[in-house]
């Protein structure tokens, strides 16, 4: 890496508000806002809304659509034109 082009690498704690979940981690990221970390130092806090502590397909939550009668509608309505390419 040459050095002076690359934004500082540093501890940032990412804390998703929804949830009331955050984590320390290393970025290149920053803010004016800080958070008293469990280890009783300080470090800039970035809020996120949403996180794999929130998100639906971490959860569980996830909902799964019926993309099969999607499919089987267009086919009956446009089944043979579809097919062949053309247009109307």
């Amino acid at each position: 890496m040459r050095p002076g082009i690359h934004p500082p690498y540093g501890p940032v704690v990412f804390r998703d508000k929804a949830a009331g979940f955050a984590f320390l981690t290393r970025s290149t990221a920053t803010s004016d806002k800080t958070i008293d970390w469990e280890d009783g130092r300080t470090y800039p806090v970035i809020d996120v809304e949403v996180s794999s502590a929130s998100h639906p397909f971490y959860t569980g939550q996830q909902r799964v659509l019926d993309t099969a009668g999607r499919v089987e509608r267009f086919e009956r309505r446009y089944g043979s034109r579809a097919a062949e390419g053309g247009s109307r």
